[in-house]
């Protein structure tokens, strides 16, 4: 999906947007991306293109799954009303842009420590963070198919 067509669905909707890199997707992703989804009318993320995974670190292999298979599993949940790809370490340009009222994060993250946060607070949108579903993440996963 573009920014346009994503900006478009925005109008008169409760916006919520997250973001990330999804690659291998678990139990954790999905229950995250339900209750992010609660949180308003619709539930935009923005998801890293496949430079900007390797720059995070994420490890050599990484992503498993290449953006447009990542994007092709996220578009078919539910919960999921869009899935916008970003080439940024961080999506401050795409909140700038689609100006959420609520961006969620996961319980790994502190609000203040994101650097989106300010972005947010600019034009009075909040930053949520949503509890972990325990051991569950994709490097546990890939540990467990001995690929990390």
């Amino acid at each position: 999906m573009t920014i346009e067509q994503a900006l478009e669905l925005r109008r008169g909707n409760r916006l919520v947007f997250t973001n990330g890199v999804f690659d291998v997707l678990h139990a954790g992703h999905v229950r995250y991306l339900r209750e992010a989804r609660q949180l308003g009318d619709l539930l935009i993320v923005g998801m890293n293109n496949d430079d900007s995974v390797r720059r995070l670190g994420k490890g050599p292999n990484r992503p498993i799954n290449p953006l447009e298979d990542r994007m092709a599993v996220l578009s078919e949940l539910r919960c999921v009303d869009a899935v916008v790809p970003f080439e940024e370490d961080t999506p401050e340009a795409l909140i700038s842009q689609l100006q959420p009222q609520v961006h969620v994060k996961g319980g790994d993250y502190r609000a203040e420590d994101l650097p989106e946060t300010k972005t947010v607070g600019s034009y009075g949108g909040e930053v949520v963070i949503l509890p972990l579903l325990d051991g569950r993440s994709s490097t546990n996963v890939l540990r467990r198919m001995g690929l990390e």
